[in-house]
């Protein structure tokens, strides 16, 4: 019972701000430089999870929409001058 009040009290909103990040949860990683290393020596670099896969080829479409709208200008500039030296 008393858990549960203490919880209750601090979820409440304060005035002062103290804590802004009441509601979030600690994580269950405590070493964060056992995770650093485990990433730089290529832990789990292979079984990349589905979002993450996701976020990558979002990027990567990303930069070729990028590259394809600037080919797509040059070429229209290219042709324009070839137009306007024409007449």
């Amino acid at each position: 019972m008393r858990r549960a009040f203490h919880q209750l009290v601090h979820s409440l909103p304060s005035p002062s701000g103290l804590r802004l990040d009441r509601t979030l949860r600690v994580s269950g990683v405590k070493q964060a430089q056992f995770v650093s290393y485990l990433e730089s020596c290529g832990y789990r670099s292979r079984h990349i999870d589905r979002r993450e896969r996701g976020l990558r080829n979002r990027r990567y479409a990303k930069i070729c929409l990028f590259w394809l709208t600037a080919l797509a200008v040059a070429w229209v500039v290219v042709e324009s001058a070839k137009a306007l030296s024409v007449i």
